[in-house]
Order: structure tokens, then sequence, then C-alpha cells
């Protein structure tokens, strides 16, 4: 990550464009203003990304695509969280004072101009952190960064959905404790705890009143997750199939099997349809068949080539034994059973969600015999499929037999 030298200047420059952007009319006179600031930090001090990434957030605030709000927090973040970079290593202490940072910036520009987007402000933080535990290790990473800040802010601004600030907070509180758990159990690494809150913020904030159950959903899926991943761990280390990192889960892992289950319960907190209800359901449900069959199906033998139905080696992709096939179907049984208790799902729902996590762990066979068996895809990408049809193939179920 590259030093930046005029930090200070920098912080000039935000403060400076945050007073008085309001006064400055049209948009596009701001956005010009800042975008000439930002040559000048360029060509005078050591902070060009940062310069650039002024210039990018001026530019579509010019162009009216991002509201005040938005990017006065965007600018006030991104400037604010470089100061702690800076001096900060690369540990959880710095992430902290890191969120800290942030959170101050969105305060300031809160107070300031007088809009309570609290929700905004706090999908804002967790972007800004997560994307910096992701991308450090690249010298354009604020770019990114600031592109995904200023438009996580937006689509929550957006959707205007409204939370009661006390269940906001509250759900900040238990997502962070989560994914803090998860991190110190080593089931998590650093962007492994940040994506693990966020799935569980946006369950507990746009699956209200239900929120704590949805979440509950969730951690069922990863309680068995991290069971199958430790079940005779030492012998899938000998054979070369066990999970990476001693089992720690990264962002792409959380994304992979929560990021559609977490688009379900957003979908649920803004339409309040039940179809959302076996949609999050059933995706959970095939994100713990799949991972109990992979986990402990390649203890089952020699397992055979879904497609062909012939014998190939352990560990191949869209490889399936009959051990696999009958956790999975425990595995998607058992978050559905759980889902059923927590009086989220009818029987019939429950009925309808186990099979549709038993077909997406199938899914999850067939694309990986087929795709990532090819290159086209990474294990985490043929995750998300499955999770994308195990929960369509829920969604359709239930609409056909209208329960």
């Amino acid at each position: 990550m590259e030093r930046q030298g005029g930090l200070g200047f920098a912080a000039v420059l935000v403060a400076g464009a945050i007073l008085v952007a309001p006064s400055v009319r049209p948009a596009w006179l701001m956005g010009l203003i800042v975008i000439l600031f930002s040559l000048v930090l360029w060509r005078f001090f050591a902070t060009k990304y940062l310069s650039y990434s002024f210039c990018v957030i001026a530019v579509l605030y010019g162009v009216t695509l991002l509201p005040l709000f938005v990017f006065s927090c965007t600018l006030a973040m991104l400037v604010l969280g470089e100061l702690v970079f800076q001096r900060g290593a690369d540990d959880l202490n710095t992430y902290l004072y890191y969120i800290i940072s942030t959170a101050w910036a969105g305060v300031l520009v809160i107070a300031y101009l007088k809009e309570y987007f609290f929700l905004t402000v706090i999908f804002g933080i967790i972007a800004a952190v997560l994307l910096k535990t992701i991308l450090l290790k690249y010298e354009d990473a604020l770019v990114i960064e600031a592109i995904g800040i200023a438009m996580t802010m937006w689509l929550i601004r957006e959707l205007n959905y409204q939370a009661d600030l006390l269940l906001v907070v509250m759900a900040v509180i238990v997502g962070f404790t989560f994914g803090f758990f998860a991190f110190r159990a080593k089931t998590a690494d650093l962007s492994g705890l940040f994506s693990a809150a966020l799935v569980g913020i946006i369950l507990l904030v746009f699956a209200a009143p239900q929120g704590a159950q949805w979440f509950l959903i969730m951690l069922s899926f990863f309680i068995l997750g991290s069971v199958a991943t430790r079940y005779k761990y030492e012998y899938k280390k000998r054979i070369g199939v066990e999970q990476g990192r001693g089992g720690a889960r990264g962002y792409k892992n959380v994304f992979a099997n929560g990021i559609v289950a977490a688009a379900a319960a957003v979908l649920f907190g803004v339409f309040q349809q039940p179809v959302f209800i076996v949609m999050y359901v059933g995706c959970v449900a095939t994100a713990a068949a799949d991972t109990l069959a992979s986990e402990i199906g390649v203890t089952g033998g020699v397992p055979y080539m879904i497609t062909t139905l012939k014998k190939v080696p352990i560990g191949t992709n869209g490889g399936v034994t009959v051990r696999g096939q009958a956790v999975a179907l425990l595995g998607g049984l058992t978050v559905s059973l759980v889902a059923l208790l927590l009086q989220v799902i009818s029987p019939w729902m429950m009925v309808i969600c186990t099979i549709a996590g038993f077909i997406g762990t199938n899914i999850d066979s067939l694309v990986g015999a087929t795709l990532e068996n090819r290159g086209f895809l990474g294990n985490a990408g043929t995750n998300m499929l499955a999770t994308i049809g195990g929960g369509l193939c829920a969604v359709l179920l239930f609409l056909f037999l209208n329960v």
C-alpha cells in the first residue's frame, strides 16, 4: 500500500469540501473544485491513489449519481481511514482503530448535514473495512475502496429501508461479536471476520422482527461447517484434500455461501413476501449440505464422477460418494429443522428446503465436474452457483406447491 505523505493536506481538502458542498450548486461545480485540488495534491505530495480516489468520487457526485450525504461520508471515511493505516500494522487492533475512525467520519457528517442515515453509514463502514482487508496488498486499492464505499452507501440509501436505531446498534454488536469469535476460533481469517459480520448484520436488520431467528439459522450452518471441517482433519491433510489455512475461511468462502442468502434477507425486508423466506432457508440448507458433502463425503472412499458414474481420485471436483450424499441430505434437513423449530418456516417449507439443499449440493457437483474442472470457475464461484441453484429450487417448489 502506498504511504500517503500529504494526508494532512488531503484532510484539509476533504474538510473544506464537506463544509462548502451544501452551498455550491450545481453539483458538477463542486466536483470540479475537488478534482482541481486533488490534482494539486497529486502534483506536490505523495498522494497519487488518494487523489485518484477523490477524483472518482467527485465525478460521481458531479454527474449527480451520488447524493451529497454519500459524497461527504465517502471522502471523510477515506481520509480518516488512511490516517490510521499510515501508522498502523496489518493486525486486528489497527482494523479496530480504522472502524472507529470511519465511524467518527460518518458521525461528523451526520451532525453537520443533519441527515440521520445511520444504516447507510454503518454499511459504508463495513464495506470500507472489508475492502481494506481484502485489497491491502494492492497499490491501487484506494480507488476500488472509494467506489465500493460509495456504491454500498448509495445502494442502502436508495433502498430507503427504515430500521430502528437500537436494532441496528444491536445488530452491529452481535454481527462483529460473531465474526470475532469465529476469528479467535480460527474458523475465519480477518477478511472472513468482517464478511461474516456483514452477513450477520444484514440478516438481523433486514429480516426483522425475526432477524434473530434468521441469524441463528445461519449460525447453525456455521457450526455444522466448522464441525465438518474438523472431522478427520489429519486424515484429509494426509491425502491432500483438507480445507486450507487450518480450516479458517476467508471472504470468498463466506460470500460464496452467504451472499445469496443475505440478498434473500434484503428482499424479504423490502417486500415482506414469504417466498424470500424459503429462498433464504434453501440457500443456507444448500451451503450446509454442500459443506458436509465435501468435508465428510471425501472420507467415504473412492468417489464416482457425477456425470459419468466412473471412479475418480479422491478430491476430484464433481466426485460423489454415498456417504457424501447421505450427509448432504442430513445437513439440509438439519438447517431446515432449525428453521422450523424457530418458527421461521412451516413443516411443508421444511420439506421444500431440505429437497432444495440436496439438489443444490448436486448442482455444485455438476458445476464442479463441468466448469470448475475446465478452469472456468474457482471453488467460490462453484459454491455460489450451488447456493443460487438451491435458493431458486426452493422458490420454484414453493410457488408450484403454493404452500
